[in-house]
């Protein structure tokens, strides 16, 4: 068994738990990050399938939530040329100076995804229409957060699971996390970034079976 899939063998095990899910032990705090390597992207995405699959057969509610897919709808809804006025000032920026480029546009994206009307409102009004739809499987719900990476390197999941806090109606929330656990609670995205230790929620990867 590869470690990955260890890793989503202890998932399982605590979402199943016949007392309820236990990804966390702390009070009204039901998220979870799932560590993995970059290059385990499309192993990671088998495993979430697979998974999923054997859950909803059990009757459970299942919902994949694409951070990327949220990016591409909030730079769709931008006044019409804002966007375009971005990538041309980029491509001027970079040629001369592309590091300053690459700051411009994290500034950017900053403003449209970050705080409690970014991405974080997004994701809580998917999963409070996806609870509000299966009522009856409030014990038996799981939210996969997935398409990280794609917002590699302009976003830190740090600010959003704090923005989520206390407004998923405490239903199994799953951090999908491309990248390194660095010790018990800091990782580092992408394995590029520096490592990040504002974490509450329990964290699942490859080391807890070195």
């Amino acid at each position: 068994m590869s470690n990955l899939s260890a890793v989503f063998e202890e998932l399982k095990r605590d979402l199943t738990n016949p007392n309820g899910p236990s990804i966390t032990t702390m009070r009204n705090y039901s998220f979870a990050i799932l560590v993995y390597r970059p290059e385990q992207e499309f192993e990671m995405r088998k495993k979430v399938r697979q998974l999923s699959d054997h859950l909803r057969g059990e009757q459970w509610a299942v919902l994949e939530i694409s951070l990327h897919r949220l990016l591409l709808q909030r730079l769709r809804s931008l006044e019409e040329g804002v966007l375009q006025s971005w990538i041309e000032t980029e491509k001027r920026q970079s040629r001369k100076n592309p590091e300053k480029a690459l700051l411009r546009v994290k500034e950017q994206l900053a403003n449209l995804l970050e705080g409690e009307e970014g991405l974080a409102r997004d994701v809580v009004q998917l999963v409070n229409e996806f609870c509000e739809k299966y009522p009856e499987a409030v014990d038996r719900t799981v939210i996969w957060i997935k398409r990280l990476g794609a917002l590699y390197p302009y976003y830190r999941c740090s600010s959003l699971l704090k923005h989520l806090d206390g407004k998923t109606g405490n239903v199994p929330v799953i951090l999908l996390y491309p990248g390194e656990r660095k010790d018990k609670t800091a990782l580092s995205f992408m394995g590029e970034m520096p490592a990040d230790r504002d974490y509450r929620p329990r964290i699942y990867s490859a080391e807890m079976f070195h």
